[in-house]
């Protein structure tokens, strides 16, 4: 006989892995980079810099959900830290342009 997967249970252990993949790309953003206001604050003399920590930040957070998604053979992982890196792209792509031009805080 076949097991067959509840699919209230099944639907919770898909948000699970989605919260948890999520919170821990948000968690290695958080270690890696500045926050977007600082980003923004200092846009003008460090964007390069601040710039490439965001890109580590995604490398790290997709190395991870590409591990969890293959150990664990469910998408939900990669989706999870693919839609935080986005968010995070669109975030500090938004506090560079603002902050291009703009007098650093003394």
């Amino acid at each position: 006989m076949a097991f067959k997967a509840d699919p209230f249970v099944a639907g919770a252990a898909s948000a699970g892995l989605f919260g948890i993949y999520a919170d821990l790309a948000y968690t290695l953003y958080g270690a890696t980079n500045s926050s977007p206001q600082t980003t923004e604050l200092f846009a003008g003399e460090r964007a390069a810099t601040l710039s490439k920590y965001v890109y580590l930040g995604h490398a790290q957070a997709l190395a991870f959900g590409v591990f969890g998604s293959l150990v664990g053979k469910n998408w939900w992982p990669i989706i999870a830290t693919a839609a935080v890196g986005a968010t995070m792209q669109v975030m500090y792509m938004h506090a560079l342009k603002a902050g291009q031009g703009q007098t650093p805080p003394a």
